[in-house]
């Protein structure tokens, strides 16, 4: 199974020339905390809430006045709508992420890929004829699984 045949298509972009305050906007509409940035319909890069935090207010700038291009991570993560899926639920776990932008051979944005989308059954690889999956096969496990939460304490 290809990743086409798990991947989100149809999704929301920005361009390097939106205002950070657009693109939190839309990520606050569409409860997300990463949107990919578009430009000519190829991939530009990635803009994060935490980009838009680090990068920008906790420097004192105002996000009404700068661009998603100053900010963004221009060198983004991804992968091939034509990848198997366990190859990429692999490449997922190894690089802690939570979602890949899809692009096709010559890097048109097509989609966007989430570990729900991986390691749902229907991404699941089929059994063998002895009914065990094989090691090399096995999705990955979810990132939320592997990483231990800690609690922020506060000093009186």
């Amino acid at each position: 199974m290809q990743i086409r045949d798990v991947m989100t298509p149809d999704i929301d972009a920005v361009t390097p020339e939106d205002t950070l305050t657009t693109a939190a906007q839309l990520m606050a509409e569409l409860d997300c905390d990463a949107l990919p940035v578009s430009e000519d319909n190829r991939l530009a890069g990635v803009i994060t809430g935490r980009d838009i935090g680090v990068r920008v207010v906790a420097e004192g700038r105002d996000p009404k006045g700068v661009r998603v291009g100053q900010a963004m991570t221009a060198d983004a993560l991804y992968c091939f709508e034509s990848e198997p899926v366990n190859i990429v639920a692999q490449k997922m776990a190894d690089w802690w992420v939570r979602r890949l932008p899809v692009v096709s051979r010559d890097k048109r944005l097509i989609g966007v890929v989430s570990l729900a989308d991986v390691t749902t059954p229907k991404a699941a690889p089929e059994k063998s004829e002895t009914g065990m999956r094989s090691r090399g096969s096995r999705s990955a496990r979810p990132v939320w699984q592997t990483r231990q939460v800690r609690k922020a304490t506060v000093a009186a």
